[in-house]
């Protein structure tokens, strides 16, 4: 690793470490490659690629993210024994990370050894490892909740054992920052090699415990990219870099433009979906529909804004809906080609209000009805692309497939998917081809309502995102669940195809 101002954090990103052990998750050794990929192009400092000693599958991705020729210094995880330590050494990583449990309560009942056992481990391994020329990071596992004495007495240890960083890892996550900031100023008068933190968030102060760290003299931060990890998780890559850059005035080496989208691929590869309002990657960190609140940011930003979307590869939104005001409404229209008088957008906005009243979500599409009924059917709804024809075929025994052709500025494309059911076939062929032709993917998916009888009729809510991370929201209502789904798919498409053209301009 090369040497860094004090001001410089090292970001050692454990997401295909500690974020793969999330319930639930498990990817494949080409899967983390692609992430391990990402990671570099990021700016993460080291990558935690695995614990080879896991399985075959494991070993084979770490040795492959070690022979991928990336910047990041590339990490395996290793207990303190030699066979964890030798499938290590074996996928030719350049660090080793051993970890032994140093609390009372881990050393008696999870490994029921004493105190000088593993005093002993933890020096013997870190010899080991250094004998066969890699660095070597240290963790006394459960840092925190171990006897401060014997918690120096370790890190000393491993210093003249030859470790090259000592990780403090705040393994059930019971922290607070001020007692962070202490402990590790604690450990920093006794050792000289750089210390990091790794904390868990299981109270939710992950990242302010991390941060803390970094000012009681730690100088690398694990963290794990959408905050994954076992249990509550790990501090988020995100938060942390972003609170660092902005708060901190400290540096690290991530390109924070490519945040959201490094976001969107470890969600999509892990299956993990980013909760609505996560900080920096939520879909709404940077929505607003309060009417104080779109006024301000469309006239000056900063007055409701603490970061720049732009700045992690992201797009303001303004969401229509009960607490909406005129200014934000005015710009939606206007980002759709359309511009009603004062008079017309002020009985805009109190149609789009007493939707929100009743408890609906007032999508895009609602919207744009809303001011075709009120400018007297003088908005004309222009179509990039249009459906021409479907075809489903579904049964007992049969894979459900769709075929769809649509026109897309004038030219015809036809593409053909299979799906668990119906919907999800028609689905995949429409994203097939604007993924490939627009750039636009779906981002969610809802059947929202469904009328009584045997001619019911489904009501489809569905969202869409362009490449720059602009997300449409549009609606439809068949007695099909097919049509309604494909028309929610082509109206969201069409909003953000013309969405797209109006910024152009």
């Amino acid at each position: 690793m090369k040497s860094r101002t004090v001001e410089y954090v090292n970001i050692f990103d454990t997401t295909l470490r500690d974020g793969e052990q999330t319930p639930g998750v498990s990817l494949t050794p080409e899967e983390k490659l692609e992430i391990a990929h990402q990671l570099d192009n990021l700016g993460v400092d080291v990558i935690e690629a695995g614990t080879p000693i896991t399985s075959e599958g494991e070993r084979k991705a770490v040795k492959e993210i070690a022979k991928a020729g990336l910047n990041a210094e590339i990490c395996a995880l290793a207990r303190t024994l030699r066979k964890d330590i030798d499938a290590a050494i074996e996928c030719d990583v350049d660090t080793v990370h051993t970890f032994i449990s140093t609390s009372d309560v881990q050393m008696k009942y999870a490994l029921s050894l004493k105190p000088t056992q593993v005093l002993s481990k933890a020096i013997n391994s870190i010899e080991y490892v250094k004998d066969h020329g890699l660095k070597c990071e240290f963790s006394p596992m459960d840092a925190t909740r171990t006897n401060l004495d014997f918690l120096r007495q370790i890190c000393k240890a491993a210093e003249e054992a030859g470790a090259d960083r000592l990780n403090i890892p705040d393994t059930v996550g019971i922290m607070t920052p001020p007692t962070m900031q202490k402990l590790i100023e604690e450990i920093k008068n006794v050792v000289k090699v750089p210390i990091s933190v790794h904390c868990h968030n299981d109270f939710g102060m992950a990242v302010a415990n991390s941060l803390a760290g970094v000012e009681g003299g730690a100088s690398q931060i694990h963290a794990a990219v959408n905050g994954l990890g076992e249990r509550a998780g790990n501090a988020a890559l995100e938060e942390v870099v972003l609170a660092l850059h902005l708060i901190h005035d400290r540096k690290t080496g991530i390109n924070t433009k490519m945040i959201y989208g490094t976001s969107q691929l470890v969600s999509r590869m892990t299956g993990i979906a980013v909760q609505v309002n996560k900080a920096i990657v939520g879909e709404n960190a940077f929505a607003h529909e309060s009417g104080i609140h779109t006024r301000g940011v469309t006239v000056v930003p900063l007055t409701f804004e603490p970061i720049k979307p732009e700045l992690v590869g992201r797009r303001r939104r303004l969401v229509a809906g009960k607490f909406a005001g005129k200014r934000g409404i005015k710009v939606e229209l206007e980002e759709s080609g359309i511009s009603p008088n004062e008079e017309q957008l002020k009985e805009v906005v109190k149609r789009a209000k007493d939707l929100g009243d009743k408890g609906k979500i007032v999508t895009d599409a609602d919207l744009l009805a809303i001011a075709r009924s009120v400018m007297g059917g003088v908005v004309e709804e222009e179509k990039i692309i249009d459906l021409i024809d479907l075809a489903v075929i579904t049964g007992i025994k049969v894979i459900p497939t769709a075929s769809v052709k649509i026109t897309l500025d004038g030219k015809e494309y036809v593409a053909a998917e299979t799906g668990v059911g119906p919907v999800d076939a028609v689905i995949k062929a429409i994203q097939k081809l604007t993924a490939s032709l627009a750039n636009i993917r779906l981002k969610e998916y809802r059947l929202e309502a469904i009328t009584g009888g045997s001619d019911a009729v489904a009501e489809v809510m569905i969202k869409v995102e362009d490449r720059d991370g602009n997300i449409v929201s549009a609606r439809a209502a068949r007695e099909d669940v097919v049509m309604a789904s494909v028309e929610a798919m082509i109206n969201g498409i069409n909003k953000s195809l013309i969405k797209r053209k109006t910024r152009i301009k």
